[in-house]
């Protein structure tokens, strides 16, 4: 396999999990923003914001799903690759956002996640 064919092909991927981390995020805000202050009221107030968020959530994840396939071809690498980074993603948020400090099972879980998204991008 060239350089070129490997690079195109990593991009791919970098740029799916870009895009899923995205998505996630937009998602946190668009689930979880109802319990952030009132400094964020249109996101606590505003029920545009639930019907209209749901549109870049769904492009995001479209691409992302679309280009692991392309990368992995196969679809099955990017359902346990999108669950480990919407662990991951949901607890930094929560943590951040949110104040939760995880517990020691969570923290469990999230070390889980990343062995979790790291067997399924690695090429053996």
């Amino acid at each position: 396999m060239q350089l070129t064919t490997i690079l195109r092909n990593m991009n791919k991927l970098v740029f799916s999990l870009l895009l899923s981390v995205l998505g996630n995020i937009i998602a946190w805000f668009h689930m979880n923003g109802q319990f952030l202050s009132d400094k964020y009221h249109w996101l606590t107030k505003s029920n545009w914001w639930v019907v209209l968020g749901g549109i870049p959530i769904s492009f995001l994840f479209y691409y992302s799903t679309r280009l692991s396939y392309e990368h992995f071809g196969y679809y099955w690498a990017i359902r346990p690759i999108g669950f480990g980074l919407a662990t991951i993603t949901f607890a930094l948020l929560t943590w951040t956002l949110l104040g939760e400090v995880p517990t020691f099972k969570i923290i469990i879980s999230l070390l889980l996640a990343v062995v979790i998204i790291l067997i399924n991008v690695w090429e053996i």
